[in-house]
């Protein structure tokens, strides 16, 4: 109901004229660049794009970085008074290619996609989604773990150990520590090897590989950026020389494998409390000359290059929600949009 809710609202500021008056604004307000930040791409994401591809004059990241720090435009797009608009994606899943990359050819539209190596290389599951899908193969009925027993058979139960293992892994204090966990809880919940993506339903959670990475830089519609090696969470890493590693290999491996610079980067999880100051020092000695978080704003000249902000996409939501938070409407009326599902509770 109240997803039907906000989309009839989000129709209502639409057909009203009101996400056209604050487009109109934003142009205003001088040099801006919206950043929108995605992970999958199934859902409504072709009509996103009709929508974007309309109404903003859409970019790849580095081109609008270079414009927005520099001042210089593309000779070709200086009539064009349109914000400039950049979709990025985080992680590099499979449905990337599936979708995105095939929306991007269709439409002709640029798209940067942040990319893990370690992940490509192996082929194997992302972390964060380990907790739902081990719990869901698990070849038992019951497990005991930190001195607390789950029953697999019971709803709340496996709810329960999916958030558990979940945390662990999210709070590791090192690649190795989260590895050496994940093989743990595989063997306790005898969850049967994975075989690519025919042995579980969830190919979204997969990564691309590297012949699908080629291929997308090859069309010239796709370019990427870096996301660590492995995808920790940087501040909880506790040896400074593995946020380095972390850092600085991704950008080789991916310069190696791809055989172009990498000059962008997105943190992992992005948020202040999950980057630190180590990260972005490392950063900066990698060679990258900008990074990207998940905080929300909108990028303008006086931003910092390695604390750039975003606004979330999701491929899921209808196009109306999300012509509606590109606007930065829909982020003016949210306190009131909070408010109103406080007071339905």
């Amino acid at each position: 109901m109240r997803k039907n809710v906000r989309v009839w609202v989000a129709a209502f500021l639409y057909y009203s004229g009101l996400v056209a008056l604050f487009r109109w604004l934003m142009r205003r307000g001088g040099p801006r660049l919206i950043i929108l930040n995605y992970h999958r791409s199934k859902g409504d994401l072709r009509q996103h794009l009709l929508y974007l591809r309309r109404h903003y004059r859409m970019l790849h990241l580095e081109e609008a970085l270079e414009e927005l720090y520099t001042g210089q435009r593309n000779p070709q797009q200086k009539l064009d008074r349109r914000t400039p608009l950049v979709l990025t994606f985080d992680d590099g899943y499979h449905d990337n290619y599936t979708y995105a990359f095939k929306f991007a050819n269709e439409l002709q539209v640029p798209i940067t996609i942040f990319l893990i190596p370690g992940y490509i290389d192996s082929g194997d599951f992302f972390w964060w989604g380990e907790g739902v899908r081990l719990v869901k193969y698990a070849g038992v009925e019951q497990v005991t773990l930190d001195g607390r027993v789950y029953q697999l058979g019971q709803t709340d139960d496996r709810a329960a150990l999916s958030k558990v293992i979940d945390s662990r892994l999210r709070f590791s204090h090192s690649i190795a520590e989260r590895e050496t966990f994940l093989q743990m809880i595989r063997q306790l919940l005898a969850v049967p090897a994975a075989n690519g993506a025919i042995s579980y339903e969830g190919e979204a959670d997969l990564p691309m590989s590297w012949a699908e990475a080629m291929k997308m830089q090859e069309s010239g519609w796709v370019s990427f950026g870096g996301h660590t090696m492995h995808h920790p969470v940087l501040s909880y890493l506790t040896d400074p020389a593995e946020v380095r590693a972390e850092i600085s290999s991704c950008r080789e491996v991916m310069e190696q494998r791809l055989g172009r610079p990498i000059r962008t980067f997105a943190y992992p999880i992005g948020r202040t409390e999950h980057i630190g100051s180590d990260a972005i020092d490392a950063v900066k000695e990698a060679g990258y000359q900008w990074a990207v978080t998940t905080m929300r704003g909108v990028a303008t000249p006086a931003s910092d290059p390695y604390r750039i902000e975003r606004v979330l996409g999701e491929a899921s939501r209808h196009w109306l929600l999300m012509a509606a938070e590109t606007s930065g409407l829909w982020h003016k009326i949210s306190p009131l949009w909070k408010s109103f599902i406080k007071d339905d509770e």
